[in-house]
């Protein structure tokens, strides 16, 4: 990403979601301030390179993030936005904070209304280690956890009582349809914030759209093909997954979805016309193939004994001999 810091003050928070909240940045005790300053530094000094931060001069009480989906998961190369606000009192208390789904729900970490819900921000069951504690937790440890423990690779065992079905067959069938489901509304959220982009990360969203529509689209074909499954890395037309079968539901919606997600990333100037035209041609799944051929075989056999029997129709499943 080029010329984009991975954090920066600005000047505008009219659109963050707790813009309107009870106190100001300008009201902040000068200790909490104090405290708000190290964590912009510690920030500043420690992103990794796939999680980038807006604070803002006039309202230091307020703190914008945005993260790159990780690789090896149903979120790869998404952007997700959290709006965080700090408490009057932090950090004797944590921040809050907001992320912006766009009414969308692709984990059980986070709801379609905002909420965010995580150990570290006391919003989550967790042992007492995990939750908050104001001498040593910070913001960066909350960004951290939401992209390691959150968008994570398996989220469907994310959902509480669900983590003992991992090791089940059941449980793995459903966490590749949440896989699929999750994969949907994560390209569903890049329409969104193409559409509208939250300030000062206008630039950003389109360049990592224009730099990254190839790979995502490459990963939508595969996908919706069948031969390879949610979260697996895409390299090519030849990527696949053993024993994957998507679902018709899945690929159904995907292939709705492809186009207009292609015409958002090539409005915005990537070069996706290749991918536009190879969709014409896409080819069926080799389950399906098989299937089909299974079918006709099938039939060719049945027509087959009726002759040999002098079946003329079937009625109830009695054949009826002709004469």
């Amino acid at each position: 990403m080029t010329n984009f810091k991975m954090f920066d003050i600005v000047d505008n928070a009219s659109d963050h979601h707790f813009l309107g909240s009870n106190h100001k940045g300008k009201d902040c005790k000068d200790k909490v301030m104090k405290t708000i300053m190290k964590e912009w530094k510690i920030l500043e000094q420690n992103l990794p390179e796939s999680i980038f931060v807006r604070v803002y001069e006039e309202r230091i009480d307020l703190l914008r993030a945005a993260i790159v989906g990780p690789p090896f998961t149903p979120y790869y190369n998404g952007l997700f936005f959290f709006d965080f606000c700090f408490p009057k009192d932090y950090p004797a208390r944590p921040p809050t904070v907001y992320y912006h789904s766009f009414g969308l729900r692709l984990n059980p970490n986070l709801y379609a209304d905002g909420k965010v819900c995580l150990s570290l921000l006391n919003t989550w069951n967790g042992q007492k280690i995990e939750k908050w504690n104001k001498s040593q937790s910070t913001v960066l440890q909350v960004l951290l956890s939401l992209q390691a423990l959150v968008l994570n690779e398996k989220p469907y065992f994310n959902e509480p009582g669900y983590g003992s079905k991992a090791g089940k067959s059941s449980g793995q069938k459903s966490s590749l349809a949440y896989n699929e489901e999750t994969w949907l509304n994560s390209c569903k959220t890049m329409i969104f914030l193409i559409r509208k982009p939250p300030k000062h990360f206008e630039e950003f969203i389109v360049e990592h759209f224009r730099e990254q529509a190839q790979t995502i689209l490459l990963a939508c074909k595969a996908y919706m093909s069948g031969h390879t499954k949610v979260g697996d890395i895409v390299q090519d037309e030849t990527s696949s997954s053993p024993a994957y079968r998507a679902s018709k539901q899945f690929k159904t919606s995907m292939l709705d979805l492809y186009p207009r997600l292609l015409d958002w990333f090539a409005s915005k100037g990537a070069s996706v016309e290749n991918l536009r035209i190879e969709l014409k041609v896409l080819p069926k799944p080799a389950e399906e193939v098989v299937e089909k051929r299974k079918d006709v075989k099938s039939k060719k056999m049945f027509i087959s004994l009726k002759k040999l029997f002098g079946c003329t129709k079937i009625v109830d499943n009695n054949p009826k001999i002709s004469n």
